[in-house]
């Protein structure tokens, strides 16, 4: 494995910091989460659903890992977790105030003093600089913000949240493309490095060429609801029986076989409001009733083989059962089953990194709070006595 004999602390909760942790250990990271007694990660208790006693949203993010319960506000937990990191290659953590790493030495300027060969990653809403430093930080904040949610949604409604954590997820997937970068880096150096990630800083990156249109051209995005500012067609489209599928009609050849197909080409190929790409935009409202006219003659299913017939890129709208089920996604293997210690098998989606001679490996199920405390003291040297020590302060922690 990849990452086979790199050693992951992870202290952090909800979403970002737990995804980009899990990515790690995915690529054979062994990833030590750190979780409060009694109450765990955060995600833990963000339900329904869940099954048996677990949240189905700590499941997603935490397969590959196991969980030391500590209370390190206490001085024998302090203690344990600096033990713990002087054996780490990596430390990922989600505290937004220096202030307060501060005070428990765990600030990067302290620990990277401490230990050279370090990587230490912070995850936070909006960085250790800037006006809003320390601020606390979601993800609907994020996408506030940075500017996503002026223009997602319906053309007549307003501001809409993406309803999957993107800012979430692309500060996990940044920060571990960060780590990987100085892991590499510190194979020539010697050098560890500090990584300081911002939900904030990873939501702007989505604006990508929507923002290059406003800072190239001074042009700012408008809510086009499923449609494409700068591709006419590429929507939605429904047939005879009202169930609806997308096309993406993105190159002037591919509208060329989409009017073959529509048979269309006398009226619609010869009108100059619709001869190339940038006239179809200027001439959307006129164009996508008379699209509509034509799918309404058959239903989506048959539009769609007769689209991919034709070549033209189209799909139906599948629900979240669908996808699971689709024949790609089984033929991909994209679902991840493994043994659980009481759910006898915890789901999740497969890692889409498809490595041929490192494969990415599903070793370790989402742990159950704790569950490797009594392995990872033993790993760290401390006696039977000691060990038992610490057990205890985590469960009288839990009270």
């Amino acid at each position: 494995m990849i990452l086979d004999g790199i050693r992951v602390v992870e202290l952090t909760e909800a979403l970002a910091g737990p995804y980009g942790a899990m990515l790690l250990g995915d690529m054979g990271a062994d990833v030590i989460k750190v979780e409060r007694p009694g109450i765990g990660d955060q995600s833990r208790g963000w339900g329904p659903p869940f099954v048996g006693t677990e949240s189905t949203y700590f499941l997603a993010t935490n397969r590959n890992k196991r969980s030391l319960a500590l209370d390190y506000h206490h001085p024998q937990g302090a203690e344990i977790l600096k033990r713990l990191l002087a054996s780490a290659d990596v430390f990922i953590c989600n505290q937004p105030s220096l202030s307060s790493l501060r005070r428990r030495a765990m600030d990067p300027e302290t620990l990277r003093a401490r230990h050279p060969r370090l990587i230490y990653c912070s995850i936070t809403g909006y960085g250790f600089i800037g006006p809003k430093a320390e601020q606390p930080g979601y993800d609907i904040l994020a996408q506030a913000e940075a500017g996503v949610m002026s223009f997602t949604g319906e053309p007549d409604g307003g501001p809409m949240r993406f309803p999957i954590a993107i800012a979430d997820m692309t500060t996990g997937m940044y920060a571990t493309m960060g780590i990987l970068g100085a892991l590499f880096a510190r194979e020539r150096s010697g050098q560890g490095d500090f990584l300081d990630l911002a939900l904030f800083d990873s939501q702007l990156t989505w604006l990508a060429n929507v923002g290059s249109s406003y800072l190239n051209a001074g042009v700012s995005p408008q809510r086009w609801g499923n449609a494409h500012p700068n591709i006419v067609p590429y929507q939605l489209f429904r047939g005879s029986d009202a169930r609806y599928f997308v096309i993406g009609v993105g190159t002037q050849p591919l509208w060329l076989r989409l009017l073959q197909l529509l048979r269309a080409e006398a009226q619609l190929g010869q009108d100059p409001r619709f001869s190339s790409n940038a006239a179809r935009i200027q001439n959307r409202e006129a164009l996508i009733p008379l699209l509509q006219e034509r799918f309404n003659a058959l239903p989506s299913p048959e539009w769609l083989r007769l689209l991919a017939e034709s070549d033209i890129p189209a799909a139906a709208i599948q629900s979240v059962g669908e996808a699971f089920n689709d024949p790609q996604t089984l033929a991909r293997g994209l679902i991840v089953e493994i043994e659980h210690a009481t759910l006898r098998t915890a789901r999740s989606i497969a890692n889409p990194i498809r490595l041929k001679e490192q494969p990415v490996l599903y070793r370790l199920p989402p742990p159950l709070l704790g569950e490797h405390s009594r392995q990872i003291l033993t790993e760290l040297h401390y006696s039977e006595q000691e060990v038992e020590s610490a057990l205890r302060l985590a469960c009288k922690s839990t009270l």
